[in-house]
């Protein structure tokens, strides 16, 4: 028996594994914060000024910006095949709102608030060289390289919770610093109780391209996988990256969503310390019946929003996928210690030329090693009737 854990993941600074080839490279990574931030500085100020002007606010409010999707849950990949395949960054925008009714926003207020920006990134668009691309209901796309694109959703809530919350974090650090001496103030973590601001907004809406509010809070989404991470470990965050650098293989466009596989993995997962060929063998065997129905998650908007959107015959295709890769996953470990290649190259079918050819990666798997690995089942203790002596 083999173990594979070694080809995915090493735990080494300058490792060259699977795990390190699919992370994002350190120049895209530059390359979009930077866009990132000239988005940013670009809307602020022109959102600021428009703010009452050209959404009928009662005073002047600054929007907020925030990172979400797969870079907030530290689950992008590079793509497998580009073109068609595309990096993207969902970077949300949250405008104070001074009025709210009872269902949100002003109605008018949401297609004016779409147009608003879009409008205002046709000017940056041309200056950077990128492309606005129109047609999207529930964002605003623009194309910054031929190998990514920004996702920008509109969202609002009302300006009595952020103020709220502002106000509760400025006690907290004037409360440090008066109770303790400033060496322990500064050490608190003030990002933290900025995360904690995003957690505590309690009515979130998006602004559609079709002049609609519908409720969206992706925090929910994200805070939900961090205590899943935090309950399971690491782990969890890998097997859910491996699994989506494979739907990148076998689908150059279309296949499950990267949500739709983040909260089938993360559903039910076991960990396996010290092995991550198993967990990942282990999460391929349940999305294989997970994916032919509907995933939901009850921690997730009390699992009203079916996550799989994939129609029955691609459900179909996308179990048998996932059945292969678990069946491929258990042949290669039960493959004798002379048979390391074959092993590699049946790994490399299943995850493409990322996957590292060096039979160094792959070992001698001992009974020793399983039984360490197997998660405990837990034994119903047996019934002892009483008993009585004399």
């Amino acid at each position: 028996m083999l173990k594979l854990n070694k080809l995915f993941y090493k735990s080494d600074v300058n490792s060259d594994v699977f795990g390190d080839r699919i992370e994002p490279a350190p120049e895209a990574r530059k390359y979009l914060s930077a866009c990132i931030a000239k988005v940013k500085n670009h809307l602020t100020p022109r959102i600021r000024h428009a703010t009452k002007e050209k959404l009928g606010m009662e005073r002047v409010v600054e929007p907020r910006f925030r990172t979400q999707g797969s870079w907030l849950y530290d689950t992008c990949v590079e793509p497998s095949s580009t073109p068609p395949q595309e990096m993207d960054w969902d970077y949300g925008i949250y405008l104070p709102v001074t009025v709210w009714q009872e269902n949100g926003p002003p109605h008018e207020m949401a297609k004016a608030y779409f147009e608003l920006v879009e409008g205002l990134l046709v000017d940056l668009c041309k200056q950077e060289g990128w492309t606005l691309l129109a047609g999207k209901n529930t964002c605003i796309r623009i194309k910054v390289a031929a190998w990514a694109h920004i996702d920008i959703p509109l969202y609002a809530a009302p300006e009595e919770e952020f103020g709220k919350i502002r106000d509760r974090i400025a006690l907290e650090e004037a409360h440090l610093r008066k109770t303790f001496d400033s060496i322990a103030a500064d050490s608190y973590d003030f990002a933290e109780a900025q995360q904690q601001q995003w957690e505590d907004l309690d009515h979130i809406v998006m602004a559609t391209r079709e002049g609609e509010w519908k409720a969206s809070d992706p925090e929910v989404v994200a805070k939900w996988f961090r205590d899943r991470v935090s309950e399971h470990g690491e782990q969890l965050r890998r097997v859910c990256r491996y699994l989506k650098a494979w739907r990148d293989f076998h689908w150059q466009e279309g296949g499950p969503t990267s949500v739709s596989i983040m909260i089938a993995v993360t559903q039910r997962f076991q960990p396996k310390p010290g092995r991550d060929d198993l967990a990942l063998e282990d999460a391929a065997k349940r999305l294989t019946n997970v994916f032919l129905s509907s995933i939901r998650e009850r921690g997730i908007d009390d699992g009203r929003e079916d996550f799989n959107r994939l129609e029955p015959a691609d459900r179909a295709t996308a179990s048998r996928r996932f059945g292969q890769l678990a069946n491929d996953l258990e042949d290669s470990r039960l493959l004798g210690v002379q048979h390391k290649d074959q092993a590699i190259f049946q790994m490399k079918q299943q995850f493409g030329l990322r996957m590292p050819v060096d039979s160094s990666l792959v070992e001698a798997d001992s009974a020793a090693d399983t039984i360490r690995t197997t998660t405990p089942i837990r034994v119903v203790p047996p019934v002892v009737p009483s008993t009585s002596a004399g």
